[in-house]
């Protein structure tokens, strides 16, 4: 049955969505605006500045590094949870999300608060043990792998699940090893995943700029965060953040040419079975060795330093300034969260059911905002504030406009999903009784996708508690939010101050994980 209505958009609805892909391209519009407003002698030696190639360097050099990492700790939990069938599987399968409960800058702050001769480990050892203090490469690689392996997971567990494995027998009944085959079957049937995966984890580590501060890493986001902070050379930070855009740009570039003309199908009809379930064995050991390993440094070890510090502060005395936080979170996060999933709605109606290339293109504009790292695009808001509305420069408004605009992408996922299993004959059935498209739309279609909206809102409003760039520069003077005040407790040094932010983030990021299990579970 036919998912789409094939039928012109109308232009007020075309006019509005053009407004919002405006409303994200703007910062980025601006951007390259402030960028030339420089007079050749000044671009030629802020272009060619040798500082430059060191941060193009260590950026690269992160990034490469957290993807091996990644791809280590990903792949091994994707194979035991998808091919294997050994008993545990679903405490595997949650092992490998439990870690997008903690950002990384908080788990930053948390593995530091290890480390040392004033750490946790030191203190409960009475000073027999001390856990290294992390810092440099080697210290950004492992907090931004251990908090972003899990985008690989879920890409190659899907990938796994979805190879049938008769395709394995057949290349083991023409006589390949196990070698063999997982190079010559299986490797080639995870490039999409790895490429989709490693894409996600690489767009989050070019945004980060608060675990390359907290380790003394430089890279092109601490860059621009430090001119910021500092002297803010508005023309040189407009160029860093260009840099930065046009090395995500060059990933999706690469994404997109590395899948083309790729095709995985099969020529025949095969039905896909899983795997016979395996008893207890040297495998299951393994399994739960190496995901005892990996949840322990990605998950125990940080609350259990999160708690210990937790222990050396006034809890009670915390909960008024606590609770300040926590409203100020929701406060900017539900009206963005709303608004997000709100203006998704109208984007993936007439991308699915009234599709052209125009619609196509409108829908994937909003992704542009998501995969422009943050502080690049809240550097665009602050120059286009600035210099055109002077009166919305970190006002309430422009913090809860650029949460809209970068995680509206959020949203579109779940509706999608949703709206692509919605027949459209119902539509039509109700046209045919004399309702008018918007009045068949809001009695017919918008009730269907009620819980789609609900999971979309949850998502954004998540991403937006635990957001920290846009935050720190856009919120008013003296706002206060979780992730900005847990930042000055962790920027001062004071590590049991900040445990109790800490701990209410990890709650609230401990409900995303919820919503993905649960999501997995129902299409399981």
């Amino acid at each position: 049955m036919s998912a789409t209505i094939h039928r012109q958009p109308p232009a007020y609805a075309l006019l509005g969505i053009f407004l919002l892909c405006g409303g994200v391209l703007l910062p980025l519009a601006y951007l390259l605006v402030r960028a030339f407003e420089a007079d050749s002698g000044e671009l030629r030696e802020i272009v060619f500045r040798s500082r430059n190639l060191e941060l193009l360097s260590n950026t690269l050099s992160l990034t490469a590094g957290v993807l091996a990492v990644s791809v280590v700790a990903a792949f091994p939990l994707a194979w035991f949870t998808a091919r294997r069938n050994i008993a545990g599987e679903r405490f595997i399968a949650a092992a490998g999300v439990l870690p997008l409960a903690i950002p990384p800058y908080l788990m930053a702050y948390a593995l530091l608060g290890l480390g040392g001769n004033y750490g946790a480990v030191a203190q409960l050892s009475d000073r027999a043990w001390s856990f290294p203090i992390l810092s440099g490469y080697w210290g950004a690689v492992l907090v931004l792998a251990l908090c972003n392996f899990p985008y690989l997971f879920l890409n190659f567990r899907s990938a796994l699940m979805n190879i049938d494995p008769a395709l394995e027998e057949m290349a083991y009944s023409l006589g390949s090893s196990k070698r063999r085959v997982l190079m010559r079957v299986i490797v080639p049937q995870l490039r999409p995943a790895l490429l989709s995966g490693g894409l996600l984890v690489g767009l989050h580590v070019l945004s980060d700029f608060a675990v390359s501060s907290q380790m003394r890493y430089d890279t092109f986001s601490l860059a621009i965060f430090t001119q910021y902070n500092s002297a803010f050379d508005r023309t040189y930070a407009a160029w860093l953040a260009l840099a930065l855009l046009l090395m995500t740009f060059a990933a999706l570039f690469v994404e997109a040419r590395a899948l083309r003309g790729l095709r995985l199908d099969r020529a025949g009809t095969i039905i896909p079975r899983r795997r016979a379930a395996r008893g207890f064995s040297a495998i299951t050991v393994a399994a739960f060795g190496f995901t005892a390993l990996v949840v322990s440094a990605s998950v125990g070890a940080p609350l259990f330093s999160i708690l210990f510090w937790a222990t050396k502060t006034d809890m009670a005395g915390q909960w008024p300034a606590l609770f300040e936080s926590l409203r100020g979170s929701a406060l900017a996060s539900m009206p963005a969260a709303v608004a997000a999933t709100t203006l998704a709605v109208p984007v993936v109606y007439l991308g699915i059911r009234r599709p052209s290339w125009m619609t196509r293109m409108l829908e994937r504009t909003l992704y542009i905002g998501y995969a422009t790292p943050a502080l690049a695009f809240a550097l665009g808001l602050v120059f286009f504030s600035i210099r055109v509305t002077p009166a919305l420069y970190q006002t309430f408004f422009l913090l809860v406009y650029a949460y809209t605009m970068r995680y509206i992408a959020e949203a579109v996922g779940p509706l999608r999903s949703t709206l692509y299993q919605a027949s459209p004959r119902v539509e039509e059935a109700a046209r045919s009784l004399g309702a008018g498209s918007a009045a068949a739309f809001f009695r017919v279609t918008l009730p269907l996708l009620k819980n789609s909206m609900l999971t979309a809102t949850a998502f954004v409003f998540l991403s937006c508690m635990k957001d920290l760039p846009l935050t720190i520069i856009l919120s008013p003077p003296g706002y206060q939010t979780l992730a900005v005040d847990l930042w000055g407790n962790i920027e001062e040094a004071m590590l049991p101050e900040a445990a109790p932010y800490a701990l209410a983030i990890v709650a609230c990021s401990a409900l995303f994980v919820g919503l993905l299990l649960s999501r997995e579970k129902s299409h399981s």
